[in-house]
């Protein structure tokens, strides 16, 4: 299973939120850049850069904190947060992401989404999952839809997207632990898919179980930043 260290931005700060909450803010670093090159000494090759502001707006705002880390690190970037348009695509493909996670869109816009994969390729995309007792939210967690979890990646899958990363936002930023049994419950339907597990990770144990559970990765953001996970710690797990 990857190790996936998260870098959440608003304003150009790295900042963590709780439960999506954007009212309920803490900023770790002023530079984003200082915090990816801790990770890439670490040993970590992954990095799951979000731009709250940009998701927030729904259009891209921090591209120049994604060109930033692209350029002066080898870390290999999903950036996700205000992916709008052809031309937002096209800007954080450009400024250095080597995927683009998709979220609002591809529950607003699906004929738009669909030709990206057609020009880009599907093996450029990630569908992010974000969830609140397995329904869909969007629209930087702002907007509960109808549409469950199961759907969209039945749906997308058949579009030929490989990975997904999926969100409880009830456990994102809490240390309460992940929600291993929804992984499950995804991974008994769809096997096959690459599953990135994302939100409540506090410990190598839960990291462990996750592992065990069948996904293929881990987010995680807020037990390194409090302290709960070393950066030593996620290499030698990584190893």
């Amino acid at each position: 299973m990857e190790i996936i260290p998260a870098i959440d931005i608003i304003d150009g700060n790295c900042v963590r939120l709780t439960k999506g909450d954007y009212t309920q803010k803490t900023i770790y670093n002023e530079d984003p850049l200082e915090v990816a090159l801790q990770f890439e000494d670490a040993g970590l090759q992954r990095l799951h850069l979000v731009d709250l502001d940009g998701a927030k707006a729904g259009e891209v705002k921090n591209w120049k904190v994604l060109e930033k880390i692209a350029g002066k690190t080898s870390l290999v970037i999903d950036f996700s947060g205000g992916i709008s348009s052809r031309n937002s695509l096209e800007i954080a493909f450009n400024s250095g992401a080597a995927f683009a996670s998709i979220g609002s869109i591809a529950i607003r816009d699906e004929a738009t989404l669909t030709s990206w994969l057609e020009a880009f390729g599907a093996n450029k995309f990630i569908i992010g999952a974000d969830v609140k007792q397995e329904q869909i939210v969007i629209s930087g967690w702002t907007e509960t839809t109808s549409i469950s979890v199961f759907d969209l990646i039945n749906k997308y899958k058949d579009k030929g997207i490989k990975q997904f990363f999926c969100t409880d936002i009830s456990k994102d930023g809490v240390l309460a632990g992940p929600s291993t049994d929804l992984y499950k419950k995804i991974l008994n339907q769809y096997p096959s898919i690459s599953l990135i597990a994302s939100g409540g990770v506090s410990s190598i144990k839960d990291l462990e179980e996750l592992s065990a559970a069948g996904c293929s990765g881990a987010i995680i953001g807020k037990a390194i930043y409090e302290n709960r996970i070393s950066l030593r710690d996620l290499k030698v797990f990584a190893c």
